[in-house]
């Protein structure tokens, strides 16, 4: 697998949207129902991620060229961090977070916190980051997670 991570451009954003509308519709939406999928939807068109990438480092990761995961980071936040369902569990999402906590580390960054959906809970917990506590927006549950870097 040729893989590679670096910062997402403009011309990434339809293909970021992509992974993360695959990966809602077919990963969380095993923990999710789906009028809340839809909602989250939202939030990710082409358009939104444009937005996002100016107010965020935006990350992807590439196979064959191809954006197959992305990750980003808003100061002391890891957001919006979805591999696409046909690349999960070939450590992308590992080597994109690594590459955030690189990034917060160089910025003086001590703690990492992020708000996990369910799906994902597991996953940051082997990489070593604790709940702090759930938070719920409508049927929308959230678990807010930290660690020291």
């Amino acid at each position: 697998m040729n893989s590679q991570i670096r910062l997402a451009c403009a011309d990434d954003a339809a293909a970021i949207s992509r992974v993360i509308v695959q990966s809602l519709r077919r990963s969380n939406a095993q923990d999710y129902p789906a009028d809340v999928i839809a909602r989250v939807e939202k939030g990710f068109s082409a358009k939104s991620i444009l937005a996002l990438m100016s107010q965020r480092q935006v990350f992807v990761a590439t196979v064959d060229q191809s954006v197959v995961a992305t990750a980003s980071l808003d100061h002391d936040v890891v957001r919006s961090v979805f591999v696409d369902p046909d690349h999960q569990g070939l450590g992308l999402g590992r080597q994109l977070m690594a590459t955030l906590c690189s990034v917060a580390r160089d910025a003086n960054i001590k703690t990492l916190r992020v708000p996990s959906s369910i799906t994902a809970e597991g996953f940051y917990l082997t990489l070593g980051f604790v709940k702090v506590r759930d938070e719920f927006h409508g049927a929308e549950r959230t678990i807010i997670m930290e660690q020291r870097i």
